[in-house]
C-alpha cells in the first residue's frame, strides 16, 4: 500500500529526514510519531507529494510519488494540522469546490458530498458558515473534504490538535469508524489516542526511524525487567520492606500505604512468591497484576534515552 525505501530529505545543508524505509499494508491504521522536529511533517509532505524528496523512494498503491503524483494524489486524502478550509463558505459549499478540484465526476459531486457529511455527522450544519463554526466542527469539515474523492488512503497530520476534551472524543471517534474502509497514517502529540487508534507505530527521532512495531513488539523489545501491581486490604508498616527482600525484586515503590509497584528481574516467577507472602501474612489481596510499559515510556526511551537502534528497529520493513 504505502512503502518508504531509503528516503531523504534536505533543507539547505540540514536533514530532516536520513534514509527512512517503512511499509503500510493495506487497513492498517499506524501512528507516526517523534518529537517537535523529528521529520514527521516532512514525510507526510513527501508522500502526498507536496515536497520532493532529496534522495530515496516512496510509492502509494505502486504509483511512484515522484513520477506519478497525479495517480498518487487520487489514492490519498490528507488532512494538514492546519485545516485548509475557507471560512467565507458554506461547508456544502466547500466540499462541492473540494470535490471539483479533486475531479470528482459533476454528476457524482452531490452524492459525493452527501457521503462525507454522513460519514463526519456534518448534516445539521451542511448550510453553515464555516468560520462560525466551533474548532470541533471545523475539523470535521477538514477530515470530510480529504474523504470527498473516497481514497484508499488517509493522512492524518494532528487531528485533534486545539480541540477541548469532548471535541477530541468525537474526532478520535471519528477517525476509529473510518478505519473500517480505509489505511490511515496518524500523527499526534496525544499518545494515548495512538495507543486507542492505532495498531502499529513508527517512531521518529532527529529524522531518522527509531522503531517500527506494534505496542505490544516494542514493550517486549525495551522490557529488561517486569513490572506489577499489588493493591491490598490490610497495609500494614513494613510490606514494602518485605517485597524488596525478596529474591530478584529490584525495586518496590509504594504508591499509596496500600499499593504497591513492583520490578523485578524477568520470568523470576517473583509475582507467586508475592502471592504467598501476602497469604501468609493475611495482607488481603485486592490486585495482582503484571503492568506492561505505556506508549508515553516507550515514547520517552527511544527519542531521550541513549539506546542501540539496532535493538528496537527489528521491525523495519515489515
Amino acid at each position: 500500500m504505502i512503502e518508504v525505501k531509503d528516503l531523504t530529505k534536505f533543507y539547505g545543508p540540514r536533514p530532516a529526514i536520513k534514509g527512512i524505509t517503512f511499509k503500510v499494508n493495506k487497513g492498517e491504521v499506524v501512528g507516526f510519531l517523534g518529537p517537535n522536529g523529528a521529520g514527521k511533517s516532512t514525510t507526510m509532505n513527501i508522500l502526498c507529494c507536496i515536497l520532493p524528496a532529496s534522495s530515496g523512494s516512496a510509492e502509494i498503491c505502486g504509483y511512484d510519488v515522484f513520477e506519478e503524483s497525479l495517480e498518487v494524489r487520487k489514492k490519498i486524502g490528507y488532512l494538514p494540522e492546519t485545516p485548509p478550509l475557507y471560512p467565507d463558505m458554506t461547508v456544502t459549499g466547500y466540499l462541492k469546490f473540494a470535490a471539483e478540484i479533486r475531479r470528482v465526476p459533476a454528476k457524482k459531486v452531490q452524492a459525493a458530498v452527501d457521503r462525507v457529511l454522513e460519514k463526519c455527522v456534518l448534516q445539521e450544519v451542511r448550510q453553515r458558515i464555516i468560520g462560525r463554526l466551533s474548532k470541533g466542527f471545523q475539523q470535521r469539515v477538514g477530515l470530510a473534504q480529504s474523504m470527498i474523492h473516497d481514497p484508499e488512503i488517509l493522512i492524518l497530520d494532528e487531528p485533534t490538535i486545539g480541540l477541548d476534551p469532548i471535541q477530541i472524543i468525537e474526532i478520535r471517534k471519528l477517525i476509529q469508524d473510518l478505519a473500517r474502509e480505509h489505511t490511515i497514517i496518524l500523527s499526534s502529540h496525544i499518545l494515548p489516542e495512538i495507543t486507542q487508534i492505532c495498531k502499529r507505530v513508527i517512531i521518529l527521532n532527529e529524522g531518522e526511524i527509531a522503531a517500527v512495531d506494534s505496542l505490544e513488539g516494542l514493550t517486549s523489545s525495551l522490557n529488561k525487567s517486569e513490572r506489577f501491581v499489588l493493591k491490598v486490604r490490610n497495609s500494614q508498616n513494613n510490606i514494602q520492606d518485605k517485597l524488596s527482600a525478596l529474591d530478584n525484586v529490584i525495586s518496590v515503590k509504594a504508591e499509596t500505604e496500600d499499593q504497591f509497584l513492583i520490578e523485578c528481574e524477568m520470568n523470576s516467577e517473583t509475582q507467586d512468591r508475592v502471592a504467598r507472602m501476602a497469604l501468609e501474612n493475611s495482607w488481603g489481596i485486592e490486585e495482582l497484576k503484571l503492568v506492561s510499559m505505556t506508549l508515553e515510556e516507550i515514547f520517552l526511551h527511544l527519542t531521550l534515552e541513549e539506546h542501540e537502534p539496532s535493538e528496537v528497529k527489528n521491525g523495519v520493513g515489515t
